[in-house]
This record gives structure tokens, sequence and C-alpha cells, in this order.
């Protein structure tokens, strides 16, 4: 049967396709973040306290910089926004290459992240303005694949740099950033949002007076929805903190090879698996979606701690993990968008991110302190029993989110 895999992606609009291979662009340099719990345990001897202290303050740090940039993403124009923080982001990872290891390059690359973060909501807001309702899955899926297509191969790259060239890797990670921004600055002169009359796009359509928490209180349903999220991104993180750390202790210095294997394999399976999934399970709702990802991230999270030591068994577990990452990535973008005011999407990204980072917060100072007392066991109970939580919380959101917006919900 012919499922028409990629011919799904036909019809989206130009600017999209030329975000994507930003997208790719982008990621083809991106080995410094997933590495970053490697080099601050090998590379500067931080506990795994100190590291979760250092996630939670340069969290909170980050926190105004989200709703800052969700609010500029709602009255500027997002494509310079986009750009102008680039710039930023550019100059600090070069700077990091150029000097030596040390709690300055930690500083600098947290300017670059907090940049990063106030163009966030313009790029997730930009996907939405520039899709139908109908289109906007097949856009945050292809935006996603895309990602992980420039991915594979940073990883592995960044293991294999990781011992004597660690400062390449911070070039490489200013200039791929680089070249995505000319390609924005180059191919995408003007946004103008798609007009969309259908149905189901009455609630985006909607003129909501008012500010963001106006918004929210309206609309509570979304709000379960971001509370849900946040919980399961804060077990989610665990796959760059707690993941490589216990790698680390593991396997010493083989550990972050091993760990840029598996993370270069979460890529290549999201390439395969993002259009099967997206063409498969397109009739089956967001909830829906969601719960699929809660029990397969769990599941995942379950092999690798169970057998761990046992490097093939990794890539098992890196299987499940990563086919729960995608049920939740495709369902997670649209959910929001369908439902709330397109005037407020940035705004509603940035309050998105403040929770996540909120919860992922108190996650990351709960499991450090366990990690270092007790060891992984409890601590990826604890990860576990997040999963559970949001999973029971999404079957709820399911039942209230029928009776709140029917008509995303006749769908034949």
């Amino acid at each position: 049967m012919k499922l028409g895999l990629f011919t799904q992606y036909k019809g989206l609009r130009k600017e999209i396709w030329i975000l994507c291979v930003g997208r790719i662009v982008t990621s083809l340099g991106s080995m410094i973040w997933p590495m970053l719990t490697l080099i601050m345990s090998q590379k500067m001897n931080f506990s795994a306290t100190e590291i979760s202290v250092y996630f939670v303050v340069s969290s909170l740090i980050m926190m105004p910089a989200n709703l800052l940039g969700g609010k500029l993403a709602d009255k500027v124009d997002k494509r310079r926004l986009i750009i102008y923080c680039d710039v930023v982001s550019i100059i600090c990872y070069i700077i990091c290459g150029l000097i030596p290891l040390s709690f300055a390059s930690l500083v600098i690359m947290t300017v670059a992240s907090i940049f990063q973060n106030v163009e966030g909501p313009a790029y997730d807001s930009l996907t939405a303005d520039l899709t139908t309702v109908a289109d906007r899955e097949k856009a945050y899926s292809l935006g996603y694949l895309c990602s992980n297509l420039g991915m594979i191969l940073s990883p592995t790259l960044g293991g294999i740099l990781f011992n004597d060239y660690l400062w390449l890797m911070f070039i490489i990670c200013g200039a791929s950033i680089g070249l995505s921004t000319v390609l924005i600055f180059s191919f995408i002169k003007k946004i103008e949002k798609v007009e969309d009359k259908s149905e189901e796009a009455e609630y985006q359509n909607a003129d909501e007076k008012g500010g963001i928490f106006t918004v929210i209180k309206n609309n509570k349903t979304v709000f379960l929805f971001l509370i849900i999220t946040s919980i399961y991104y804060a077990a989610y993180g665990q796959w760059g903190y707690l993941m490589p750390l216990d790698m680390g202790e593991v396997h010493g210095d083989e550990g972050s090879v091993i760990y840029g294997t598996v993370a270069s394999l979460n890529c290549v399976i999201v390439v395969i698996f993002t259009p099967i999934i997206t063409r498969v399970f397109r009739r089956v709702n967001e909830t829906g979606k969601l719960i699929l990802g809660e029990v397969f991230l769990a599941a995942g999270f379950a092999v690798f701690i169970t057998m761990i030591g046992h490097i093939p068994v990794y890539f098992a577990a890196i299987f499940l993990f990563t086919i729960g990452e995608i049920f939740d990535t495709i369902a997670g973008g649209p959910y929001v968008s369908r439902r709330i005011p397109s005037s407020h999407r940035g705004r509603i990204n940035g309050v998105s991110a403040v929770l996540g980072t909120l919860i992922s917060g108190a996650t990351d100072l709960t499991i450090g302190p366990l990690h270092d007392n007790y060891g992984s066991g409890p601590s990826w109970v604890f990860v576990i029993s997040l999963l559970a939580l949001a999973t029971v919380l999404t079957v709820i959101l399911g039942k209230l989110d029928k009776k709140k917006y029917p008509k995303l919900h006749n769908k034949t």
C-alpha cells in the first residue's frame, strides 16, 4: 500500500521549507548542548548536584527571556527577531571556541542560550502562521524531521571531538547557526499569515481581548496541557542529563563516544519513523498521541536502567524512547496553536517555556542529590513516576478537550 510518506509534505509554503533547511544546517553543528553534562562532569569535574544547580540557575535566567521572546513574537517582525538573536549566539559560540574552557565559557554559553530562548517563541509561532490548521501537524512533523536529519552526524562527531578538540565543537556550532541565519535572511523576505476559514480554525481565529493570562483563564484545558507537557519535558530532559551521567560513570572515557553514537541513532530513527507515524496515526487526536508518547518514553527509560552497562541494550532503549519523542512532538505544537487565538501564539509559547523551566528545575534539583546519595535506581524511578503522572493527566485532558473544543474532534 502506498502511504505517500513524503508526498504528504507537498503543498507547504516555501517559507516552511526554508525554515526546515535552516534547521538541518543548525542541527549539523548542534553538538555542544547534548554533551554539556559530560563537559561539566569529565572536563570540569562537577558533581551531579553541581550540574543540576547549574541547569536550574541557567533555566531560571531563561524565564524572563522566554516571556520577553513570547511578547516580541506577537508584536514585532519575527524574521528580524530571529536574525538579531542568532547573530549574538554566533558571536558567543565563536568566543567560547577561542578561549580556554572555564567557568567563563559556561557564562558565555548561557548568554547564547538566552538569545536562543528569546527567538524560540518566534520560530514556533512562525510555523503556525504559515500553515492552515489542517496542514499544521505535517509542518511541525517536517521541521522536527529536518532538525534530526541534521543531528544524525552531529552527536557522533561531538563524541569524537570531545576529548581533544572541544574548542572546535564551539566553532562548528557558531558557523552552523551563521549559515542558517544567512538562509533566513536571503530567502524569507516577508511574512504573511495564512488565512484559514475552515471550521477547525474557529478557535485560532477568535478575537480574544486582554493579555495572555486572560486567554489562559478562558482556556483552562490548554493550561492543563501546558502543565502536562512541562512534566513530560522534565522527564524527557534526563536524556541529556541523567543518561549521559550514568554512561560516563559506567563506561569512563568511552562514555562520550557511546552517548554520541546513541544520540545519532536517535536522530536516524526520527528521520525514518516521523513520516511513517505522521501518516499512519494522522486520524488519532493529539491527546491520544501524547499518551502514546509518554508510554513509549517511560518504556525506553525502564529498559535503559534495568540493563545499564550492556551497550547493545542502549539501542533498544533509544528506539522506544525515540518513538515516544516522535508522538509527543507531532502532537504538542499543533495542540496549542489550534486552540489559542493566533494573536497570542508567541506569548503562550513563552508561558509554556516558563512552566517547563520551573518544573524541569525542580526535577533536576531533586534528581541531582538523589543520584549523588542513592545512585541511579531511585533517580530513574522518580523520572518514570513523572511520566506515569503525565499519562494520567493526559487521559483526563482528553475527556475535557472533547467538551471544550468539539470541532477539533469531528475528524472522519
